[in-house]
């Protein structure tokens, strides 16, 4: 004697409408990097920031244990690329992607 609840009852209407099979997606709307391309742009971002830092803070540091001396400079590295450079470098590749987008568009099919 189970019931089926009324959420896996598979007359249930589907809030969502079904995707058109006949829309394009959108040139201006950017696609999201591949993981690849993300990869890389976090690297950009990280590796001159992990340099920099690490030179800057060396005659400080130069006593103070490995592991010390990575926290500190990941205290600094990490908050500015996470909220600062990561989301500046996310939107110039969007910018890039989407130029790119519209200069496809824009060319003619052959």
């Amino acid at each position: 004697m189970t019931a089926t609840p009324p959420e896996h009852d598979p007359r249930a209407p589907s809030a969502d409408p079904p995707p058109s099979p006949t829309a394009l997606p959108d040139p201006t709307v950017p696609p999201k990097p591949n993981i690849h391309m993300a990869a890389l742009i976090v690297w950009l971002t990280i590796f001159p920031l992990a340099a920099i830092f690490s030179t800057l803070l060396a005659p400080i540091t130069v006593e103070w244990h490995p592991v010390l001396r990575t926290f500190v400079l990941t205290l600094i590295v990490v908050p500015i690329a996470a909220y600062w450079l990561m989301p500046q470098m996310f939107r110039w590749y969007a910018a890039l992607a989407r130029h790119r987008a519209m200069r496809r568009s824009n060319r003619p099919v052959h």
